[in-house]
């Protein structure tokens, strides 16, 4: 496996870009890039020209998150203004704004199946879930008081800050990262919390589960490392090293076989999860990584894959994945 360069869109905003995934191909739109940044705009792009198709204005604060709804009809954006706004992706218009109180809107995924959208809740120690049918909180799911990690005091200041959600491929669990590395697992039928993922010691802001084993998930940290966790087991498989600096995000390809991730040390690294390695490194960018997105399969009969990633440094690389 490996990774090749096939574009790079220079000042893509008109500020640092903090966010990125791919809208899912329909059977009358191809697959389509999201970008999100602190100019307080998203951009939605199209093609291996990575071309601006849409430019949407609606936050008043810096863009931290993007998601896309797996039927690739719709998208969401969380703000530092506190707003999720939902709007239609081919003709950019609002579906709904959902509104969260201060520091409670962070990174943001939907379910497998589209009917719920998880946003990770910030200071409130929980995850909401919207209704995708109604666009209103169905439940919330709270970090107990006084579950934390062992050596570590969940009430000392941003100890249970949520920073990141991911849904098991089979949607039965929700995994959400904190600012103090705790990884809490819940049972979202039960609307449970389950229990906490011990092994970081420093905020996990990216997590993602196995696209092909719903009980395998990834983590990245500032600690500079990426855990891999049997959440059935409740065990710690084995970490990986290889940045040298803040792991900021993360993603699976499509065939759950390697897993590419961004940092704080200006590089993209490919990683083969059978040799638990980091076998390739991207040095497209000149400052931090803040996110990288696999494209979606089932596009254009088996073309090669893509990744995308997104910096400070204002730009967008696009990488051919073989």
């Amino acid at each position: 496996m490996k990774l090749a360069g096939l574009k790079t869109v220079q000042n893509a905003h008109g500020e640092s870009i903090w966010a990125v995934t791919w809208v899912p191909a329909t059977e009358s739109s191809p697959p389509l890039l999201l970008s999100g940044s602190v100019d307080e705009s998203v951009k939605i792009w199209r093609g291996d020209e990575l071309e601006e198709e849409a430019c949407n204005t609606g936050h008043s604060l810096g863009v931290v998150a993007v998601a896309a709804h797996p039927a690739g009809s719709i998208a969401a954006s969380t703000s530092l203004d506190s707003f999720v706004r939902v709007f239609d992706v081919h003709s950019n218009s609002t579906i709904s704004i959902l509104d969260s109180p201060p520091s409670e809107a962070w990174n943001m995924h939907f379910h497998p199946k589209g009917d719920l959208l998880a946003v990770a809740g910030g200071g409130s120690a929980s995850v909401k879930l919207w209704n995708t049918a109604t666009w209103r909180t169905d439940i919330s799911l709270a970090i107990p008081r006084g579950e934390g990690t062992i050596g570590k005091s969940s009430d000392k200041s941003g100890g249970k800050f949520v920073l990141a959600v991911a849904w098991s491929s089979d949607g039965r669990r929700l995994a959400c990262s904190t600012m103090d590395g705790t990884i809490s697992v819940f049972d979202v039928a039960r609307g449970k919390f389950l229990y906490n993922l011990e092994g970081h010691y420093m905020p996990v802001r990216s997590l993602v589960f196995s696209p092909t084993n719903s009980r395998i998930l990834y983590t990245a940290s500032d600690d500079t490392h990426i855990h891999c966790y049997d959440v059935e087991n409740k065990s710690l498989i084995y970490a990986m090293s290889g940045h040298t600096n803040w792991v900021l995000s993360i993603d699976f390809s499509p065939d759950g076989q390697a897993i590419a991730s961004g940092s704080s040390d200006r590089t993209v690294r490919l990683w083969d999860l059978s040799m638990r390695a980091s076998v390739q490194t991207m040095t497209n960018h000149t400052d931090q990584v803040w996110g990288v997105a696999f494209r979606p399969p089932g596009d254009q009969g088996g073309r090669a894959g893509r990744l995308a990633s997104v910096s400070d440094d204002k730009s967008i690389s696009l990488y051919d994945f073989t």
